[in-house]
């Protein structure tokens, strides 16, 4: 199976993980709307997709705004979900320690970002169509001082085997990476971000950082494979087996 002739709709599709899935698409075929937060973005990614792409600002906090995307984009058939906001989870804080109130601010994005696009996207949907949601390793491999944030994680995969069964047949899955070299890492420093991808996979099966490219082979499975649902699947170097 390819995804010649589908349309694909990747929130979060102008950088990182969510970028690579759009030129991986495109490459199998599909024409791609890519879509974030921030305009200049979006028409930076078209730009260099190509002719193959178009795109969109959405702001997932809002659900007006994201019932106001997917009305204007029309009919779709795969929906991959790889926006979020971590940037509060750089800094492990043990729960005394946790301001709640901010930390509400954990599940807006990656975890009520994604039902509003899912809640919206339905009308528009393939029937025989996908859902890919983005999840990240913490919510099998807890660290101290990251309790919320591993609830969090978890909390994604338990709404995609609900979404699963709830909106059968149409499919939903999520994809788990692992530590991926995207552009969050730019701000460090070379040797500083080497040490931390050595610290961070010398344990691993395979020891090493993985790239955005990788990931989205596992997006594209999740789109072509018609008989996959429900399921969560890491690319993560075999890291959680440890």
């Amino acid at each position: 199976m390819s995804l010649e002739g589908k349309r694909v709709v990747v929130i979060g599709g102008t950088s990182g993980i969510g970028f690579a899935v759009a030129e991986a698409a495109i490459g199998d075929g599909a024409s791609v709307v890519v879509a974030s937060s921030q305009p200049a973005n979006v028409d930076a990614a078209v730009g260099r997709l190509g002719q193959a792409a178009s795109g969109r600002s959405v702001n997932v906090r809002d659900e007006a705004d994201v019932e106001a995307f997917f009305d204007a984009i029309g009919a779709f058939d795969h929906l991959a979900f790889t926006a979020g906001d971590w940037s509060n989870l750089r800094t492990p804080k043990t729960l005394p320690e946790t301001d709640l109130e901010a930390a509400k601010g954990l599940q807006e994005v990656r975890y009520w970002g994604a039902v509003r696009a899912i809640k919206h996207g339905l009308k528009s949907i393939a029937a025989d169509g996908s859902v890919t949601l983005t999840n990240g390793t913490i919510a099998h491999r807890p660290r101290k001082g990251t309790p919320l944030s591993t609830a969090m994680a978890g909390s994604i995969e338990h709404l995609v085997r609900g979404l699963a069964v709830d909106l059968a047949p149409l499919r939903v899955n999520c994809v788990c990476p692992a530590g991926i070299r995207t552009g969050v890492w730019d701000s460090i420093p070379e040797e500083t971000r080497q040490a931390s991808f050595e610290r961070m996979t010398a344990r691993q099966p395979i020891a090493r950082i993985g790239e955005p490219a990788e990931v989205a082979e596992a997006f594209l499975y999740l789109m072509r494979g018609g008989y996959t649902t429900g399921q969560v699947l890491l690319v993560d170097g075999g890291g959680p087996m440890l």
